[in-house]
Protein backbone atom coordinates (compact mmCIF):
# COMPACT_ATOMS: atom_id res chain seq x y z
CA UNK A 1 0.00 0.00 0.00
CA UNK A 2 1.22 3.29 -1.06
CA UNK A 3 3.07 5.48 1.64
CA UNK A 4 0.24 7.86 3.87
CA UNK A 5 -2.54 5.63 2.52
CA UNK A 6 -4.98 4.72 4.87
CA UNK A 7 -5.45 0.46 5.12
CA UNK A 8 -9.49 0.90 5.02
CA UNK A 9 -9.43 -3.11 6.13
CA UNK A 10 -7.72 -2.23 9.61
CA UNK A 11 -10.20 -0.73 11.05
CA UNK A 12 -12.36 -4.28 10.88
CA UNK A 13 -12.31 -5.85 14.42
CA UNK A 14 -11.24 -9.37 14.79
CA UNK A 15 -13.69 -12.13 15.00
CA UNK A 16 -12.85 -12.47 18.81
CA UNK A 17 -13.62 -8.89 19.69
CA UNK A 18 -16.82 -9.03 18.09
CA UNK A 19 -17.94 -11.80 20.02
CA UNK A 20 -17.36 -9.90 23.18
CA UNK A 21 -19.43 -7.15 22.46
CA UNK A 22 -22.46 -6.73 24.86
CA UNK A 23 -24.68 -7.43 21.66
CA UNK A 24 -23.17 -10.36 20.37
CA UNK A 25 -22.19 -12.05 24.36
CA UNK A 26 -26.65 -12.43 24.46
CA UNK A 27 -26.72 -13.41 20.72
CA UNK A 28 -24.70 -16.66 21.69
CA UNK A 29 -26.60 -16.94 24.59
CA UNK A 30 -29.85 -17.34 22.16
CA UNK A 31 -28.39 -18.59 18.73
CA UNK A 32 -25.46 -20.30 19.74
CA UNK A 33 -21.99 -20.19 20.36
CA UNK A 34 -20.77 -21.48 16.97
CA UNK A 35 -23.65 -20.41 15.16
CA UNK A 36 -22.86 -16.42 16.37
CA UNK A 37 -19.14 -16.84 15.42
CA UNK A 38 -19.74 -18.33 12.10
CA UNK A 39 -21.98 -14.94 11.24
CA UNK A 40 -19.58 -12.68 12.36
CA UNK A 41 -17.08 -14.33 10.07
CA UNK A 42 -19.32 -14.28 6.78
CA UNK A 43 -20.33 -10.42 7.86
CA UNK A 44 -16.66 -9.64 8.17
CA UNK A 45 -16.28 -11.54 4.72
CA UNK A 46 -19.01 -9.39 3.02
CA UNK A 47 -18.01 -6.10 4.71
CA UNK A 48 -14.46 -6.53 3.02
CA UNK A 49 -16.20 -7.22 0.09
CA UNK A 50 -18.25 -3.55 0.19
CA UNK A 51 -14.83 -2.26 1.32
CA UNK A 52 -12.80 -3.40 -1.95
CA UNK A 53 -15.53 -1.78 -3.55
CA UNK A 54 -15.76 1.62 -2.16
CA UNK A 55 -19.67 0.95 -0.69
CA UNK A 56 -18.60 0.70 2.76
CA UNK A 57 -17.86 3.55 4.88
CA UNK A 58 -14.59 3.74 7.07
CA UNK A 59 -13.62 3.49 9.79
CA UNK A 60 -16.21 1.05 10.48
CA UNK A 61 -18.75 1.45 13.18
CA UNK A 62 -18.32 -1.64 14.97
CA UNK A 63 -21.39 -1.84 16.94
CA UNK A 64 -23.46 -1.88 12.97
CA UNK A 65 -21.41 -4.35 12.30
CA UNK A 66 -22.16 -6.53 15.99
CA UNK A 67 -26.43 -5.56 14.81
CA UNK A 68 -25.37 -7.40 11.29
CA UNK A 69 -24.05 -10.27 12.95
CA UNK A 70 -27.03 -10.76 15.03
CA UNK A 71 -29.11 -10.28 12.36
CA UNK A 72 -27.41 -12.90 9.96
CA UNK A 73 -27.83 -15.94 12.92
CA UNK A 74 -31.48 -14.87 13.51
CA UNK A 75 -31.89 -15.30 9.87
CA UNK A 76 -30.21 -18.88 10.05
CA UNK A 77 -32.57 -20.09 12.79
CA UNK A 78 -35.60 -18.13 11.46
CA UNK A 79 -38.59 -20.58 10.22
CA UNK A 80 -38.15 -21.26 6.79
CA UNK A 81 -42.13 -22.00 6.66
CA UNK A 82 -43.64 -18.61 7.26
CA UNK A 83 -47.57 -17.67 7.46
CA UNK A 84 -49.12 -15.70 4.68
CA UNK A 85 -52.35 -14.05 3.60
CA UNK A 86 -53.68 -16.10 0.84
CA UNK A 87 -55.76 -13.76 -1.09
CA UNK A 88 -54.59 -14.86 -4.38
CA UNK A 89 -58.05 -15.88 -4.96
CA UNK A 90 -57.28 -19.55 -5.18
CA UNK A 91 -58.54 -21.26 -2.32
CA UNK A 92 -56.95 -24.86 -2.32
CA UNK A 93 -53.74 -23.09 -3.22
CA UNK A 94 -50.92 -26.04 -4.08
CA UNK A 95 -47.87 -23.42 -3.59
CA UNK A 96 -49.36 -22.63 -0.18
CA UNK A 97 -50.37 -25.86 1.60
CA UNK A 98 -53.47 -26.22 0.18
CA UNK A 99 -55.80 -26.73 3.03
CA UNK A 100 -55.61 -25.14 6.34
CA UNK A 101 -56.13 -27.53 9.06
CA UNK A 102 -58.63 -27.45 11.38
CA UNK A 103 -57.91 -26.65 15.33
CA UNK A 104 -58.41 -30.52 15.95
CA UNK A 105 -56.65 -31.42 13.57
CA UNK A 106 -53.72 -29.38 14.26
CA UNK A 107 -53.63 -29.95 18.02
CA UNK A 108 -54.08 -33.76 17.25
CA UNK A 109 -50.99 -33.63 15.58
CA UNK A 110 -49.51 -31.51 17.98
CA UNK A 111 -50.23 -33.88 20.89
CA UNK A 112 -48.84 -36.88 18.84
CA UNK A 113 -45.29 -35.08 17.97
CA UNK A 114 -45.09 -34.19 21.57
CA UNK A 115 -45.17 -38.07 23.15
CA UNK A 116 -45.24 -41.30 22.17
CA UNK A 117 -48.36 -42.75 20.58
CA UNK A 118 -50.17 -46.26 19.83
CA UNK A 119 -49.17 -46.02 16.41
CA UNK A 120 -48.61 -49.44 15.54
CA UNK A 121 -49.47 -50.59 19.02
CA UNK A 122 -52.56 -52.79 19.82
CA UNK A 123 -52.96 -51.64 23.21
CA UNK A 124 -56.16 -54.09 23.99
CA UNK A 125 -53.87 -57.03 22.54
CA UNK A 126 -50.10 -55.64 23.45
CA UNK A 127 -48.88 -56.73 20.22
CA UNK A 128 -48.24 -55.19 17.20
CA UNK A 129 -50.96 -53.13 15.31
CA UNK A 130 -51.85 -51.53 12.65
CA UNK A 131 -51.18 -47.63 11.86
CA UNK A 132 -54.40 -47.73 9.45
CA UNK A 133 -56.43 -49.26 12.09
CA UNK A 134 -56.93 -45.37 13.50
CA UNK A 135 -58.53 -44.66 10.03
CA UNK A 136 -60.45 -47.09 8.78
CA UNK A 137 -63.61 -47.20 11.05
CA UNK A 138 -64.05 -43.63 10.07
CA UNK A 139 -62.96 -44.28 6.01
CA UNK A 140 -65.13 -46.96 6.06
CA UNK A 141 -68.05 -45.25 7.81
CA UNK A 142 -68.04 -42.03 5.86
CA UNK A 143 -67.30 -43.95 2.26
CA UNK A 144 -69.18 -47.24 2.60
CA UNK A 145 -65.93 -49.41 1.55
CA UNK A 146 -65.14 -52.66 2.99
CA UNK A 147 -61.42 -51.49 3.60
CA UNK A 148 -58.95 -48.66 3.29
CA UNK A 149 -55.47 -47.66 3.55
CA UNK A 150 -53.52 -44.26 3.80
CA UNK A 151 -50.11 -43.30 2.00
CA UNK A 152 -48.68 -39.99 2.05
CA UNK A 153 -50.43 -38.23 -0.85
CA UNK A 154 -52.41 -39.31 -4.32
CA UNK A 155 -49.92 -39.64 -6.58
CA UNK A 156 -49.00 -42.30 -4.22
CA UNK A 157 -52.13 -43.77 -3.75
CA UNK A 158 -52.40 -43.94 -7.39
CA UNK A 159 -48.36 -45.38 -7.79
CA UNK A 160 -49.48 -48.64 -5.19
CA UNK A 161 -52.73 -49.63 -6.88
CA UNK A 162 -50.91 -49.24 -10.63
CA UNK A 163 -48.04 -51.07 -9.19
CA UNK A 164 -50.21 -53.65 -6.98
CA UNK A 165 -52.94 -54.66 -9.50
CA UNK A 166 -50.78 -54.01 -12.74
CA UNK A 167 -47.08 -55.00 -12.77
CA UNK A 168 -45.68 -55.59 -16.03
CA UNK A 169 -49.06 -55.55 -17.09
CA UNK A 170 -51.81 -52.79 -19.20
CA UNK A 171 -54.06 -50.30 -17.93
CA UNK A 172 -56.40 -49.02 -20.27
CA UNK A 173 -57.23 -45.55 -19.85
CA UNK A 174 -59.36 -42.84 -21.66
CA UNK A 175 -56.88 -40.19 -23.89
CA UNK A 176 -58.71 -37.53 -22.66
CA UNK A 177 -57.82 -38.39 -19.04
CA UNK A 178 -54.15 -38.65 -19.35
CA UNK A 179 -53.45 -35.64 -17.17
CA UNK A 180 -50.71 -33.45 -16.06
CA UNK A 181 -51.29 -32.19 -12.46
CA UNK A 182 -48.78 -29.29 -10.94
CA UNK A 183 -45.02 -30.02 -11.81
CA UNK A 184 -45.30 -31.25 -14.99
CA UNK A 185 -46.14 -35.08 -12.87
CA UNK A 186 -48.16 -36.80 -15.98
CA UNK A 187 -50.32 -39.82 -15.92
CA UNK A 188 -48.45 -42.04 -18.37
CA UNK A 189 -45.27 -41.24 -16.69
CA UNK A 190 -46.99 -42.46 -13.00
CA UNK A 191 -47.77 -45.56 -14.86
CA UNK A 192 -44.30 -46.13 -16.12
CA UNK A 193 -42.93 -45.99 -12.61
CA UNK A 194 -45.53 -48.28 -11.38
CA UNK A 195 -44.48 -50.55 -14.04
CA UNK A 196 -47.69 -50.87 -15.82
CA UNK A 197 -48.16 -50.10 -19.38
CA UNK A 198 -50.34 -47.71 -20.64
CA UNK A 199 -53.07 -48.33 -22.61
CA UNK A 200 -54.77 -45.52 -24.22
CA UNK A 201 -58.67 -46.09 -25.23
CA UNK A 202 -60.67 -43.86 -27.28
CA UNK A 203 -60.26 -40.03 -28.53
CA UNK A 204 -59.28 -36.76 -26.76
CA UNK A 205 -62.77 -35.92 -26.79
CA UNK A 206 -64.72 -39.18 -27.23
CA UNK A 207 -64.43 -42.62 -25.49
CA UNK A 208 -67.10 -45.21 -25.69
CA UNK A 209 -67.99 -48.65 -23.47
CA UNK A 210 -66.45 -50.44 -26.63
CA UNK A 211 -63.41 -48.73 -26.61
CA UNK A 212 -63.09 -50.66 -23.63
CA UNK A 213 -63.96 -53.30 -23.86
CA UNK A 214 -62.05 -54.16 -27.35
CA UNK A 215 -59.24 -52.71 -24.50
CA UNK A 216 -59.78 -55.35 -22.08
CA UNK A 217 -57.38 -59.14 -22.60
CA UNK A 218 -55.58 -61.20 -21.01
CA UNK A 219 -52.82 -58.90 -20.33
CA UNK A 220 -54.96 -56.47 -18.65
CA UNK A 221 -54.03 -55.73 -15.20
CA UNK A 222 -56.57 -52.96 -14.09
CA UNK A 223 -58.97 -50.11 -15.81
CA UNK A 224 -58.57 -46.94 -14.77
CA UNK A 225 -60.63 -44.14 -14.50
CA UNK A 226 -58.83 -40.78 -14.03
CA UNK A 227 -60.77 -37.14 -12.77
CA UNK A 228 -59.91 -34.88 -14.84
CA UNK A 229 -57.52 -32.37 -13.11
CA UNK A 230 -57.27 -28.82 -13.74
CA UNK A 231 -59.17 -28.92 -17.44
CA UNK A 232 -62.49 -29.91 -18.52
CA UNK A 233 -63.18 -30.85 -22.18
CA UNK A 234 -66.22 -29.29 -23.83
CA UNK A 235 -68.50 -29.22 -26.96
CA UNK A 236 -68.71 -32.44 -29.13
CA UNK A 237 -67.64 -34.72 -26.23
CA UNK A 238 -68.31 -38.46 -24.80
CA UNK A 239 -67.20 -40.47 -21.91
CA UNK A 240 -68.26 -43.33 -20.30
CA UNK A 241 -70.36 -43.43 -16.65
CA UNK A 242 -68.90 -45.22 -13.82
CA UNK A 243 -71.30 -47.57 -13.49
CA UNK A 244 -71.28 -48.97 -16.97
CA UNK A 245 -67.41 -49.59 -16.99
CA UNK A 246 -68.70 -51.15 -13.06
CA UNK A 247 -70.23 -53.50 -14.54
CA UNK A 248 -68.07 -54.08 -17.84
CA UNK A 249 -65.10 -54.51 -15.46
CA UNK A 250 -67.24 -56.60 -13.51
CA UNK A 251 -68.13 -58.99 -16.29
CA UNK A 252 -65.20 -59.37 -18.08
CA UNK A 253 -63.07 -60.32 -14.50
CA UNK A 254 -61.24 -57.30 -14.06
CA UNK A 255 -60.46 -54.65 -11.26
CA UNK A 256 -61.62 -51.38 -11.61
CA UNK A 257 -60.30 -48.18 -10.15
CA UNK A 258 -61.17 -44.68 -9.99
CA UNK A 259 -58.98 -41.68 -9.31
CA UNK A 260 -60.87 -38.94 -7.84
CA UNK A 261 -57.68 -36.65 -7.25
CA UNK A 262 -58.98 -33.92 -5.24
CA UNK A 263 -62.67 -35.97 -3.70
CA UNK A 264 -64.75 -35.66 -0.86
CA UNK A 265 -66.92 -37.62 1.13
CA UNK A 266 -69.86 -35.23 1.25
CA UNK A 267 -72.17 -33.59 -0.91
CA UNK A 268 -70.86 -30.08 -1.41
CA UNK A 269 -73.85 -28.92 -2.66
CA UNK A 270 -75.37 -29.20 0.47
CA UNK A 271 -73.51 -26.29 1.27
CA UNK A 272 -74.14 -24.27 -2.30
CA UNK A 273 -71.42 -25.55 -4.14
CA UNK A 274 -71.24 -27.32 -7.18
CA UNK A 275 -71.65 -31.25 -6.90
CA UNK A 276 -67.92 -33.13 -6.96
CA UNK A 277 -68.60 -36.71 -7.16
CA UNK A 278 -67.83 -38.66 -3.87
CA UNK A 279 -65.88 -41.56 -2.81
CA UNK A 280 -69.46 -43.09 -1.91
CA UNK A 281 -70.90 -42.58 -5.14
CA UNK A 282 -67.52 -44.14 -7.04
CA UNK A 283 -68.01 -47.13 -5.04
CA UNK A 284 -71.67 -47.47 -5.52
CA UNK A 285 -70.68 -47.56 -9.20
CA UNK A 286 -68.59 -50.56 -8.94
CA UNK A 287 -64.94 -49.30 -8.26
CA UNK A 288 -63.32 -52.00 -6.86
CA UNK A 289 -60.67 -49.28 -5.54
CA UNK A 290 -60.97 -45.40 -5.18
CA UNK A 291 -58.29 -42.82 -4.55
CA UNK A 292 -58.25 -39.26 -3.92
CA UNK A 293 -56.81 -36.42 -1.54
CA UNK A 294 -56.97 -35.64 2.27
CA UNK A 295 -55.46 -32.39 1.96
CA UNK A 296 -57.53 -30.71 -0.79
CA UNK A 297 -61.44 -30.92 -0.47
CA UNK A 298 -61.59 -33.42 2.53
CA UNK A 299 -59.70 -30.33 4.06
CA UNK A 300 -57.50 -32.68 6.23
CA UNK A 301 -53.39 -32.90 6.33
CA UNK A 302 -51.45 -34.10 2.90
CA UNK A 303 -52.26 -37.62 2.48
CA UNK A 304 -53.88 -40.18 -0.51
CA UNK A 305 -56.32 -42.13 1.04
CA UNK A 306 -57.80 -45.71 -1.51
CA UNK A 307 -60.80 -47.27 -0.08
CA UNK A 308 -62.68 -50.01 -1.69
CA UNK A 309 -63.16 -53.98 -1.32
CA UNK A 310 -61.34 -56.12 1.22
CA UNK A 311 -59.38 -58.15 -1.16
CA UNK A 312 -58.08 -55.22 -3.66
CA UNK A 313 -57.04 -53.40 -0.19
CA UNK A 314 -55.60 -56.19 1.54
CA UNK A 315 -53.35 -56.31 -1.80
CA UNK A 316 -52.04 -52.79 -1.11
CA UNK A 317 -50.85 -53.39 2.23
CA UNK A 318 -48.90 -56.30 1.06
CA UNK A 319 -46.92 -54.23 -1.75
CA UNK A 320 -43.28 -53.66 -0.26
CA UNK A 321 -44.14 -49.51 -1.57
CA UNK A 322 -46.71 -49.90 0.93
CA UNK A 323 -44.35 -49.19 3.84
CA UNK A 324 -42.07 -46.44 1.52
CA UNK A 325 -45.31 -44.52 1.47
CA UNK A 326 -46.42 -44.59 4.30
CA UNK A 327 -47.62 -41.37 6.80
CA UNK A 328 -46.18 -40.91 9.72
CA UNK A 329 -47.89 -40.37 13.11
CA UNK A 330 -48.67 -36.62 12.78
CA UNK A 331 -50.32 -37.01 9.94
CA UNK A 332 -52.60 -39.94 11.03
CA UNK A 333 -53.87 -38.06 14.16
CA UNK A 334 -54.76 -35.18 11.92
CA UNK A 335 -56.55 -37.03 9.35
CA UNK A 336 -58.08 -39.11 12.39
CA UNK A 337 -59.44 -35.84 13.62
CA UNK A 338 -60.59 -34.24 10.14
CA UNK A 339 -62.31 -37.10 9.60
CA UNK A 340 -64.25 -36.92 12.69
CA UNK A 341 -65.51 -33.08 12.05
CA UNK A 342 -67.33 -35.33 9.32
CA UNK A 343 -69.61 -37.06 12.12
CA UNK A 344 -71.32 -34.22 12.73
CA UNK A 345 -72.34 -32.78 9.53
CA UNK A 346 -74.49 -29.57 11.16
CA UNK A 347 -71.19 -28.21 12.31
CA UNK A 348 -68.93 -28.87 9.78
CA UNK A 349 -68.87 -25.81 7.81
CA UNK A 350 -68.08 -24.04 10.63
CA UNK A 351 -65.20 -26.28 12.21
CA UNK A 352 -63.84 -27.07 8.60
CA UNK A 353 -61.76 -23.92 7.03
CA UNK A 354 -61.61 -25.44 3.92
CA UNK A 355 -65.30 -25.87 3.71
CA UNK A 356 -65.88 -22.65 5.56
CA UNK A 357 -63.87 -20.51 3.61
CA UNK A 358 -65.20 -21.78 0.19
CA UNK A 359 -69.13 -21.94 1.43
CA UNK A 360 -68.35 -18.03 2.08
CA UNK A 361 -71.05 -15.88 1.69
CA UNK A 362 -70.36 -13.24 -1.07
CA UNK A 363 -72.27 -10.44 1.17
CA UNK A 364 -70.11 -11.11 4.28
CA UNK A 365 -67.05 -10.86 1.56
CA UNK A 366 -68.45 -7.54 0.72
CA UNK A 367 -68.94 -5.77 3.80
CA UNK A 368 -65.13 -6.93 4.70
CA UNK A 369 -64.22 -5.46 1.61
CA UNK A 370 -66.14 -2.22 2.60
CA UNK A 371 -64.49 -2.11 5.91
CA UNK A 372 -60.76 -2.60 4.67
CA UNK A 373 -60.76 -0.32 1.80
CA UNK A 374 -60.25 2.52 4.06
CA UNK A 375 -57.58 1.32 6.01
CA UNK A 376 -55.67 0.13 3.00
CA UNK A 377 -55.86 3.46 1.17
CA UNK A 378 -54.71 5.24 4.02
CA UNK A 379 -51.63 3.21 4.43
CA UNK A 380 -50.75 3.38 1.02
CA UNK A 381 -50.60 7.36 1.07
CA UNK A 382 -52.06 7.91 -2.30
CA UNK A 383 -49.33 6.18 -3.99
CA UNK A 384 -52.22 3.83 -5.26
CA UNK A 385 -56.43 4.05 -5.95
CA UNK A 386 -58.09 1.30 -3.84
CA UNK A 387 -61.82 -0.17 -4.41
CA UNK A 388 -63.52 -2.29 -3.76
CA UNK A 389 -64.79 -5.09 -6.21
CA UNK A 390 -66.44 -7.83 -7.42
CA UNK A 391 -63.82 -11.14 -8.14
CA UNK A 392 -64.57 -14.59 -8.77
CA UNK A 393 -62.58 -17.23 -6.68
CA UNK A 394 -60.94 -20.72 -7.83
CA UNK A 395 -61.60 -23.71 -6.07
CA UNK A 396 -58.03 -24.94 -6.70
CA UNK A 397 -55.93 -27.73 -6.71
CA UNK A 398 -57.81 -29.55 -9.53
CA UNK A 399 -60.98 -29.40 -7.74
CA UNK A 400 -64.30 -28.37 -9.97
CA UNK A 401 -61.69 -27.00 -12.59
CA UNK A 402 -64.74 -25.21 -14.78
CA UNK A 403 -66.46 -23.83 -11.67
CA UNK A 404 -65.54 -20.44 -9.54
CA UNK A 405 -67.35 -18.86 -6.65
CA UNK A 406 -68.62 -15.34 -6.57
CA UNK A 407 -66.14 -13.06 -4.08
CA UNK A 408 -65.37 -9.45 -3.38
CA UNK A 409 -61.73 -7.72 -3.14
CA UNK A 410 -59.58 -4.84 -3.36
CA UNK A 411 -57.99 -3.60 -6.25
CA UNK A 412 -55.05 -1.47 -6.28
CA UNK A 413 -54.38 0.67 -9.19
CA UNK A 414 -50.75 2.31 -8.63
CA UNK A 415 -51.26 6.26 -9.14
CA UNK A 416 -48.96 6.97 -12.31
CA UNK A 417 -49.04 9.63 -14.90
CA UNK A 418 -50.31 8.77 -17.47
CA UNK A 419 -49.93 4.89 -17.11
CA UNK A 420 -46.12 5.30 -17.50
CA UNK A 421 -44.01 2.58 -15.57
CA UNK A 422 -47.52 0.63 -14.40
CA UNK A 423 -45.87 -2.82 -14.73
CA UNK A 424 -43.12 -1.69 -12.61
CA UNK A 425 -45.22 -0.03 -10.30
CA UNK A 426 -47.49 -2.75 -9.67
CA UNK A 427 -44.23 -5.33 -9.36
CA UNK A 428 -43.34 -2.88 -6.57
CA UNK A 429 -46.89 -2.85 -4.91
CA UNK A 430 -46.53 -6.48 -5.12
CA UNK A 431 -43.71 -6.34 -3.31
CA UNK A 432 -44.51 -4.49 -0.54
CA UNK A 433 -47.15 -6.61 0.31
CA UNK A 434 -44.94 -9.24 0.09
CA UNK A 435 -42.33 -7.71 2.87
CA UNK A 436 -45.14 -7.39 5.32
CA UNK A 437 -44.45 -9.02 8.44
CA UNK A 438 -47.13 -11.80 7.30
CA UNK A 439 -46.64 -11.33 3.27
CA UNK A 440 -49.77 -11.07 1.48
CA UNK A 441 -50.22 -12.41 -1.71
CA UNK A 442 -52.53 -11.10 -4.65
CA UNK A 443 -52.89 -11.75 -7.96
CA UNK A 444 -52.12 -8.68 -10.78
CA UNK A 445 -55.55 -8.55 -13.20
CA UNK A 446 -56.03 -5.67 -15.79
CA UNK A 447 -53.10 -3.34 -14.11
CA UNK A 448 -54.24 -3.52 -10.85
CA UNK A 449 -53.05 -5.84 -7.96
CA UNK A 450 -56.18 -7.72 -6.59
CA UNK A 451 -56.83 -8.87 -3.29
CA UNK A 452 -59.50 -11.55 -3.24
CA UNK A 453 -60.75 -11.55 0.81
CA UNK A 454 -62.74 -15.23 0.76
CA UNK A 455 -60.12 -16.78 2.23
CA UNK A 456 -59.30 -13.68 4.87
CA UNK A 457 -60.20 -14.71 8.26
CA UNK A 458 -58.13 -12.64 10.24
CA UNK A 459 -59.47 -9.26 9.75
CA UNK A 460 -57.42 -7.33 12.78
CA UNK A 461 -53.98 -9.38 12.00
CA UNK A 462 -54.23 -7.42 8.72
CA UNK A 463 -55.19 -4.46 9.27
CA UNK A 464 -52.77 -4.27 12.07
CA UNK A 465 -49.54 -4.53 9.80
CA UNK A 466 -50.67 -2.36 6.97
CA UNK A 467 -49.03 0.53 8.68
CA UNK A 468 -45.57 -1.06 7.45
CA UNK A 469 -46.24 -0.87 4.05
CA UNK A 470 -43.46 1.19 1.82
CA UNK A 471 -45.00 1.17 -1.60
Amino acid sequence: MPPGKVNPYASLPSVDRLLDTPTLRAAGGRFGRILVRDSARAVLDERRRELSRGRAPAPVDIGDIAARVEAHAAAVLAPPLRPVFNLTGTVLHTNLGRAPLAAAAAEAAEAAARRPTNLEYDLDRGRRGDRDGHLEPLLRRLTGAEAATVVNNNAAAVLLVLNSLALDREVPVSRGELVEIGGSFRMPDVMRSAGCRLREVGTTNRTRLEDYDAAIGPDTGLVMKVHASNYAITGFTAEVPEADLGRLCAARGVPFAVDLGSGSVVDLEAFGLPHERTAREALAAGADLVTFSGDKLLGGPQAGIVVGRRAAVAGLKRNPLKRALRVDKMAVAALAATLALYLDPDRLAARLPALRQLARGEREIAALADRLRPAVAAALSGAAEVAAVACRSQIGSGALPVDSLPSRGLAITPATEGGKGTGRALARLADAFRALPVPVLGRIRAGSLVLDLRCLEDEAGFAAQLGGLAP
